[in-house]
């Protein structure tokens, strides 16, 4: 079986040394080219990229068209990688086609060899092709599940919150830490920790914190702690815009309606003054219900 991956970036240069680790070879093909003005040198690389069963596109969202319309292979086995792309991208003239997700963040710099931990969502348009999916899919990993177009744009953006946005934290944190004596490395002990709970606790059992515990004067200290910081990467007004709206959403989660009120009256004292205090906003009634009313 002849597989090619279009796009050399870090999903699909990972895909391509995850499979040759299993003697599966694959053409790793740049993307770049199908996308340029034609020209007799892309002339050259549509020829390179025909022939082969299986064609896995891994590529921006932004580019997944226009490389997939270059690609003439009616009969090959069309398959991207994207959280959020739908099936429908592949069109009528790739009528074998499905997505191959694998859940995990890649970087160029840093190659995985194992990944047989790594969750792979799946789906195709029939029986025949989601078969071949699995099985190609089961070289890697042995965690495979199916998923709609509804549950991987779910994922997707979970997945957001729990690494992008986690990622962040961190970056603030450093931030925090700049003119102090205390090294960023200080926190992965905390950090690890933080982690290794939510493998056994769900994350709202998990929670800690003084939002959590409504501590008013370590909430108000923290705040004037940030209000008293030089701008660096960040705006110190950003970070307590941030510190005040998790803290706001913690407690919204955590406690009942009536004692929301009290938290809101700590952080505005705590932000009387401060350039962060026009952004308080009063905490939204939470809506109940199921999908898609919730």
């Amino acid at each position: 079986m002849k597989i090619a991956i279009i796009g050399a970036g870090s999903v699909g240069t990972n895909l391509h040394h995850a499979f040759a680790l299993k003697g599966v070879r694959t053409e790793l093909v740049h993307a770049r080219p199908l996308t340029a003005q034609h020209s007799n040198d892309q002339m050259a690389d549509d020829q390179m990229v025909n022939g082969f069963d299986v064609y896995i596109y891994a590529v921006a969202d932004q580019a997944l068209r226009e490389v997939i319309a270059k690609i003439n292979a009616p009969k090959a086995l069309h398959l991207h990688t994207s959280g959020s792309m739908p099936i429908e991208v592949f069109g009528e003239d790739k009528p074998h086609s499905g997505i191959m997700y694998f859940f995990q963040s890649f970087s160029r710099d840093v190659m995985i060899d194992d990944w047989s931990g790594i969750p792979c969502f799946i789906s195709g348009h029939n029986i025949d092709d989601i078969a071949a999916i699995y099985s190609l899919a089961q070289t890697l990993t042995g965690r495979i599940y199916e998923a709609t177009q509804h549950d991987r744009e779910r994922l997707h953006v979970a997945g957001v919150f729990a690494n992008n946005f986690s990622n962040l934290m961190y970056r603030i944190a450093a931030e925090i830490l700049r003119d102090t004596q205390i090294p960023f490395e200080a926190l992965l002990p905390l950090i690890d920790r933080t982690a290794e709970k939510v493998h056994t606790l769900a994350p709202k059992d998990a929670q800690t914190g003084p939002a959590q515990r409504m501590d008013r004067e370590v909430i108000m200290k923290h705040l004037s702690v940030l209000d008293g910081m030089k701008d660096g990467e960040f705006f110190a007004s950003d970070l307590e815009f941030i510190y005040m709206n998790l803290s706001q959403i913690i407690q919204t989660a955590q406690w009942p309606e009536d004692r929301r009120h009290s938290i809101m009256e700590i952080l505005g004292q705590a932000l009387e003054g401060s350039d962060a205090k026009g952004h308080i906003r009063p905490a939204q009634a939470r809506r109940r219900g199921k999908y898609p009313e919730e």
